[in-house]
């Protein structure tokens, strides 16, 4: 049997001997099904393609992306960070291969891998069990998780300290689980926010956004937008890396709040008029 993968998504499934009829994350409002149709890969059939590999690139002091280059499913980043001898996977990818392995045991492996929210669930499982790793999942999202694995750990409630300077904060949105990480000795002792696209860096830098849905674009609630950065405005923060290698480099904490502010605005019809 085989762990189907979504080729659209990048999703894997539990083992089964023919491909899963549906996509339960492709089929939801805040994804698509391809135009060409449901289609289906495996692990081991993209190893022996040739075609892919991974990049972990150095992006600052204890701060590790990984891609997959050709990007695959949704084409998200995830990130390592190192944080006092404790190797967290921020968010996740479908391609794991055997070089991918070794370079990351030479950066200190993984200790535990946390997820924003579903879209970037991905082959948690197949990360988790090489590296042996737990995986923090909020219960929220309990119902997206399309291959269990006793790796999993469902947290709860609106924070969750894995070590001193990392923790997890619930902020909701995008998925009613959505999590992001707030690194807190990240940047210099600055403080780092990684948001997956719970938080979305946008073209211009100094700004972001929110979203139900991105590629269906399904705006969130004034009321939600409002609690997100609340939220976000009693962590401190001046840096903020997205799913798709973007980054607000400077004041990503005003950053945050503006954009909120002009977000609200926009739904209430007073930031223009056309």
């Amino acid at each position: 049997m085989n762990s189907y993968i979504c080729s659209t998504c990048g999703v894997q499934y539990s083992a089964s001997e023919k491909p899963p009829a549906h996509c339960l994350i492709c089929e939801e409002e805040r994804q698509y099904v391809s135009p060409k149709g449901q289609s289906w890969t495996t692990l081991a059939e993209m190893r022996e393609s040739g075609t892919y590999r991974n990049e972990i690139l150095f992006e600052e002091e204890s701060l590790y992306s990984i891609t997959t280059a050709p990007a695959f499913g949704i084409g998200q980043t995830a990130y390592l960070v190192q944080d006092k001898e404790f190797n967290l996977l921020w968010d996740c990818i479908s391609y794991l291969d055997k070089e991918t392995i070794a370079e990351v045991n030479q950066l200190g492996g993984i200790n535990a891998i946390a997820l924003s929210h579903p879209h970037y669930y991905s082959a948690q499982a197949e990360w988790a069990e090489e590296f042996n790793a737990p995986i923090y999942i909020h219960e929220d999202d309990k119902e997206w998780v399309t291959r269990p694995s006793e790796k999993i750990i469902y947290w709860s409630g609106e924070v969750l300290h894995l070590t001193d300077s990392l923790s997890l904060y619930r902020l909701g949105g995008h998925f009613k689980g959505g999590a992001v990480l707030h690194w807190k000795s990240g940047f210099n002792n600055k403080g780092i926010l990684l948001t997956g696209d719970v938080i979305q860096v946008v073209a211009d830098r100094e700004w972001v956004s929110f979203m139900y849905s991105y590629p269906n674009l399904i705006p969130l609630p004034a009321g939600i937008v409002s609690r997100i950065a609340s939220k976000t405005s009693e962590l401190s923060f001046e840096r903020l890396y997205n799913a798709f290698h973007r980054v607000v480099k400077e004041d990503a904490q005003q950053a945050v709040q503006r954009s909120a502010e002009r977000y609200i605005k926009a739904l209430e019809g007073n930031l223009f008029k056309t």
